[in-house]
């Protein structure tokens, strides 16, 4: 896993200074979840980097200091509900923060064509379905068609089994986002909720707006 990530603070048009180098008076952030080697041998390909309550809490400027600067975003439960096409009014807002910052966005869903496709045209972004998440695969095409830097790149998503271990494999940053209205999951998603809890219960994971 990547270590602790720090945020220096500088002044405006201002180069680091040493102090600011070497940590002395800067201020500290681990935003950044660290597991033993134990924990990562048995489920680092399940365990975020980072976490978050909503997709909204990764603002521009937080994934500045992250070095995020691109993102494949699964859909369904992590952008809206499952059994909706359309986002909250929240998620356009962040979603047009993150064009405006120069953040780009990719869709990355296991669904079907036609139906992801439509959703991405009516928000005009750009998507990848039938992704095969776990696999590492629907990440890896976008990247490479995009041209994006991995180390800058992140799979932000709702399920460990899924996106989170999609992104893992693909070798770029990972972010939990809480699902959003999982009674609306079908019963295949519904089944695997329970299992991740217990993961979580057994290795807590601080948020991002916790620290």
């Amino acid at each position: 896993m990547k270590g602790a990530f720090l945020i220096l603070e500088t002044g405006k048009g201002s180069l680091l200074s040493c102090q600011a180098v070497f940590g002395f008076h800067s201020q500290e952030k681990h935003m950044e979840n660290r597991y033993s080697w134990g924990v990562r041998l048995l489920l680092g390909l399940f365990l975020p980097n980072f976490k978050v309550n909503v997709v909204n809490e990764l603002t521009p400027n937080i994934l500045h200091q992250l070095g995020i600067r691109n993102i494949l975003l699964d859909v369904d439960c992590t952008l809206k509900r499952y059994d909706s096409d359309q986002f909250e009014d929240w998620v356009v807002e962040w979603l047009e923060s993150l064009k405006c910052a120069g953040v780009e966005v990719c869709l990355l869903s296991n669904g079907k064509g036609p139906r992801i496709g439509r959703i991405a045209n009516h928000y005009g972004l750009e998507y990848e379905a039938m992704a095969l998440k776990p696999l590492p695969f629907g990440c890896w095409r976008v990247i490479r068609r995009k041209g994006w830097d991995r180390k800058q790149t992140a799979m932000v998503g709702d399920q460990i089994f899924a996106d989170i271990a999609a992104g893992n494999l693909a070798g770029v940053k990972t972010v939990h986002v809480t699902p959003i209205h999982p009674e609306t999951e079908p019963i295949f998603t519904r089944v695997k909720r329970p299992l991740e809890r217990i993961i979580f219960f057994m290795v807590p994971i601080h948020k991002i707006n916790e620290t």
